[in-house]
């Protein structure tokens, strides 16, 4: 059964449980879910990687679980190594990185640090809702710019523009990239999808507002599900350009983990006529299975039918006029300490 305002539909036992609890029956789930916050306690707030297909080594993420409660989201088996299900919980349990800017600060204080460009959202959205109260991707970005360290943001939220002050001083030194996902342009099926993120046509007024500030911004197409939003490709790019992108990429759906069986679940709900269809189109784009976990090509796909999906974003990128990358980020200006106030330098 769906629960209102939230994507994923079931809870199913996360992999390191040694005991299965049987969830409710569906007369007995409640009509709604409310969002829990439980304080982060992580000691460290920048993730590494080495994964050869992945453009950045590093990224600040300062929440874990994300509300926008996509069900296709490939960050939810990270819950489960808090003991928490991939499902429900990923989007109801929320765990805020309150320390996370005391933590950049020290970090980037350190004299082991390299400067280096971050990226603000590797695993879940930075401008998720509650951050409009907490503030802390605001913080951060406070932070990156004083210390002059070039930054990546990717979101799906218009919340974004709410920092549009500080990422235009950032973009005036050439810090800051902005990665706006759009997954659809059909409101209806935006909200199914994706019920907590912005709506398309917010999305696209982010892209607007912001490319007017000078700041430069990529539309990420992504995830591109076969037989649900894929032919909208091209459109998206379209209208992207049109809003001031300059940038556009695309991305087909992955399904790691628990991830598949949450999906599978939502479009049994959902698209109960398009389900088999569906999924025979994602296992014909990775090499017969739901997922591809193999570098490279679980972003692009195999086969014949990501020959034609990419067709397809070539098309679009070429009526549309966007790049493909964005421009590279400076590294130039970092500075280990924040620059003095001109009255104080008079005193060494």
């Amino acid at each position: 059964m769906q629960v209102k305002g939230r994507g994923a539909v079931t809870n199913p036992t996360h992999r390191f449980a040694s005991l299965e609890i049987e969830s409710l029956e569906e007369e007995e789930r409640p009509d709604k879910i409310p969002t829990r916050y439980w304080d982060d306690q992580s000691r460290s707030i920048i993730s590494r990687n080495d994964s050869p297909d992945i453009p950045f080594s590093a990224s600040l993420n300062p929440y874990r679980g994300c509300e926008h409660g996509c069900a296709y989201c490939y960050a939810r088996p990270t819950h489960e190594y808090l003991g928490y299900s991939a499902g429900l919980d990923f989007e109801t349990q929320i765990f805020p990185k309150k320390h996370a800017p005391e933590l950049l600060r020290k970090e980037l204080s350190k004299k082991s640090w390299t400067p280096q460009v971050l990226a603000l959202s590797g695993v879940t959205d930075c401008y998720q809702p509650v951050e409009r109260k907490l503030q802390i991707t605001r913080q951060l970005l406070e932070i990156l710019l004083e210390f002059g360290n070039p930054v990546r943001v990717i979101t799906k939220n218009h919340l974004i523009t709410r920092d549009v002050d500080l990422l235009q001083k950032m973009a005036a030194k050439n810090l800051v990239h902005a990665h706006l996902s759009i997954t659809t342009l059909d409101p209806e099926l935006s909200r199914t999808m994706e019920p907590r993120g912005a709506s398309p046509h917010m999305r696209l007024k982010a892209v607007q507002t912001l490319s007017q500030a000078g700041v430069p911004v990529a539309v990420m197409a992504s995830p591109m599900v076969p037989g649900l939003n894929d032919h909208e490709l091209p459109q998206i790019l379209q209208k992207a350009a049109e809003a001031g992108a300059r940038g556009g990429g695309y991305i087909p759906i992955r399904l790691p983990g628990a991830v598949a069986q949450v999906f599978v679940d939502w479009l049994e709900a959902n698209f109960p006529d398009r389900k088999e269809k569906v999924l025979h189109k994602i296992c014909e784009l990775r090499g017969g299975r739901l997922n591809d976990p193999n570098f490279h090509t679980r972003f692009t796909g195999v086969g014949k039918a990501a020959d034609n999906l990419h067709r397809l974003y070539q098309i679009g990128i070429k009526r549309s006029g966007l790049q493909q990358d964005l421009p590279e980020l400076t590294l130039q200006h970092f500075r280990k300490e924040p620059k003095k106030p001109k009255q104080l330098e008079l005193f060494g």
